[in-house]
Order: structure tokens, then sequence, then C-alpha cells
């Protein structure tokens, strides 16, 4: 039997309320801790849909959350990959998933998700719309500069501020962004998807995901090489109407049943991982720490990770600065490859148009055995370890 070490009660602020930060607050308030996260917008509605994987489904569960996210969104099973005029490039059977993974996905709206983990919280618990300017580190532990000209002093941050963390500078220093060359947009639809479709369709320098989000609604998401900060001026969805007429369904249709004024539109950047995770009493979870193209579908995913092992360590180790150092080395580990693997796939789906066709169309030499390993060894439910007791030594 495992000894476990009796922390007092510590002061955590958590910056940023996203996904990251939410579940990393409903973490570490379930160790008793005293938590307040603060973040500067007051509306994080925003955000379309999200997949959940088995691996961040394994996280939610070491939450207690796992159940009610997967009643909240759409279940995927299978995952094809086709060319735009419809042919198969790759057409598993209907139960890959949760043959490789252990069990389905699920799809759900990103608010809604948001509320499953706010809901998990204190009354009280966020502060919105105020912005942590700067941090300093004091004799007894951290305070907070805001952007009101206030102060708040606490035992220890998480950072999980996003690719701009203002905690992520502060212990790494500047770390700028890059352009990766290409867009994004995510919208939902009110089609209802054959199951048999979901997964992502692929042509030259562009690709249309597409999954079911519940009964009656497909969120959907597309990306093009295009100039940075770059608009369309008859609007985002007719731009996409129209370059995608002649794609085949479900996506014109997909799209005719898309509300303009819920697509979201995102140039997409490359930034550093961050060097330093943790220092003392600060730490970085998700993006702040480790941010991720989307191609894999894992950013998120590993936040709720980052989430349910930063929650354990916190048990396990002696302190809060031993917690977050021994966070930090574990999870390097998991999401290097996670990190690089994404940014390759970026790559690829965006290279000119002939180079990006013929890599695309390459991919259907892949036996499926080699595929879904490999997609088990990131997003399956066995993917995800929480540290064990010599893990928190070892920092």
């Amino acid at each position: 039997m495992s000894t476990r070490y009796v922390q007092s009660v510590a002061e955590i602020a958590v910056v940023g309320a996203g996904i990251a930060g939410l579940a990393s607050a409903v973490a570490l308030t379930q160790r008793g801790h005293s938590v307040t996260v603060i973040e500067e917008r007051t509306d994080t509605t925003s955000g379309a849909g999200i997949s959940i994987w088995p691996n961040a489904l394994a996280a939610l569960d070491q939450l207690g959350l796992g159940d009610q996210v997967r009643a909240a969104g759409g279940r995927i099973t299978a995952g094809a990959m086709r060319w735009k005029d419809g042919t198969w490039l790759r057409r598993p059977s209907g139960e890959r998933i949760v043959t490789a993974l252990g069990e389905p996905l699920v799809v759900l709206q990103r608010v809604a998700l948001r509320d499953i983990l706010a809901g998990a919280l204190t009354p009280g618990t966020l502060v919105d719309g105020v912005a942590v300017r700067g941090l300093s580190t004091t004799a007894t532990g951290v305070r907070l500069h805001l952007t009101d000209s206030s102060t708040r002093a606490a035992d220890a941050v998480v950072g999980a501020d996003g690719t701009h963390s203002v905690v992520a500078r502060h212990l790494n220093g500047p770390l700028p962004h890059r352009y990766a060359g290409y867009t994004a947009w995510r919208g939902a639809s009110s089609l209802a998807i054959d199951a048999d479709l979901a997964g992502e369709t692929l042509a030259p320098g562009a690709e249309v995901g597409h999954v079911p989000m519940g009964p009656d609604q497909t969120y959907w998401f597309a990306t093009e090489r295009a100039a940075e900060g770059a608009t369309a001026p008859q609007g985002e969805l007719s731009y996409l109407r129209a370059m995608l007429a002649n794609w085949a369904e479900p996506i014109p249709e997909m799209l005719a049943a898309t509300d303009p004024a819920g697509v979201l539109r995102n140039d997409l950047y490359d930034r550093a991982t961050a060097r330093f995770w943790a220092a003392g009493p600060v730490v970085l979870v998700g993006d702040a720490a480790h941010p991720m193209r989307p191609h894999l579908g894992q950013g998120g995913c590993q936040a709720l990770e980052d989430a349910a092992v930063l929650g354990a360590f916190v048990e396990l180790a002696v302190d809060l600065p031993s917690a977050f150092a021994a966070f930090a080395t574990f999870r390097r580990r998991r999401v290097r490859g996670i990190v690089a693997e994404s940014r390759f796939i970026g790559r690829v789906v965006n290279l000119p148009a002939v180079l990006s066709g013929l890599a695309s169309r390459a991919t259907v030499v892949l036996p499926e055995f080699v595929v879904t390993r490999h997609l088990a060894s990131i997003a399956a439910g066995s993917a995800f370890a929480l540290p064990k007791r010599n893990d928190a030594q070892r920092a």
C-alpha cells in the first residue's frame, strides 16, 4: 500500500480557463487545494467542436467526468479517408477505433466540455475579465500582476494560458511564433452524416474533416495553404462553399447546412515547445507548455492528460515544487513525439499542390494494422498512464 504525503492546503492560481486550465483546476481542487482560475475573456464559448479520444476519456475518468463527456457527444467508431472525388484512400472496418483503441472517440461541442469541467468546480473559482500581465516569485510563493493594476498572491501558479502564455515567457523568455503556411476553418452543420463517412477528405494542398457530433449535427474543419492574415471578402463560408463545391458529398451538403455566423477561421502557427515547464512554484500545462498542430486531434486531449497527471503528482510528491518538476519530466516523454508528428502531418498535407497530392495518396500503401497499431500508441485508453511513486522521486 503506497503512502500519500500530507500537504497543507495551498492557494493555487490557474492562469487561463480553457480546457487545460479548467481540467487542472478540477484535479487540484479534488486534492484539497484552494484554486482560483483567472481568465482574460468574459466569453469563452467559441470553438465549434472537439474530438475526445479514448486516451483523454481515460484522463477524464480519473477526474470523475468521463461518463458525462461520453453522454454529451457523438461516438465515432471507424475513421475513413477519401480523395475529394469520393475515392476511398482508406476504408477501415466499422469498429476500427473500438478494436484498436478500446472504445469510440467522442465528438462534442467545445462549450459542452467547458461546462462539464466548470461544473465540477466550486462556485466562484473562476475570475474573468482580467488578464495576468506578469508574475514574480517571492519568498512565500508567487505574486501575479493583473491588467487592472491589482496584484494577487498565490502559493503556486499553473500556466494554462495557451500558446501566447505570459507564464511560459516568465519561465523561458521570448517564445516567437512562426506562421505555418496554412489556415483552418471550423464549424458545425445541422446535417447528420453517415457514420461510415466520418473521417477526412483530401485534395492537393487541402483537407476537410467531418465527424458526427450527436444525432443531428456534424463537426467539420478545413485547411488550405493561404497567405497569413488573409480573409474572404465574400465571407468565409461562401468561400468554402465555392472552393469545395465539386468535392464529394457530404461536403457540399454539409456546408450548405452550416450557419455562417458559427464559422471560425484561424491561421495556424508554430511555436516551439517550452524549454522549461516548471520552476519552483510555477508549472505549465497544455498549449502553454507544448503547442501542437491539430492534425492528430490531440491538442485538447493532451491538455486533459496533463491535468490528470498533474493532480496525481500533487498527491504523490512531498510538496508542490517537487510535484511540478516531476510532472514536467514525466509528461515530456509522452508529448514529444505527438507534437513532432502533428507538425509533420500538417506539413505533408499542406505542401504545394502536386507534392501534397502525391504524399496524401501514398498513405494508402500503409497496411491497416500498421496504422491502427500506431494510432493506439497515441490515442488508446491504455496509452494514457498515471505516474507511480518512483516517478515522483526522479525529478
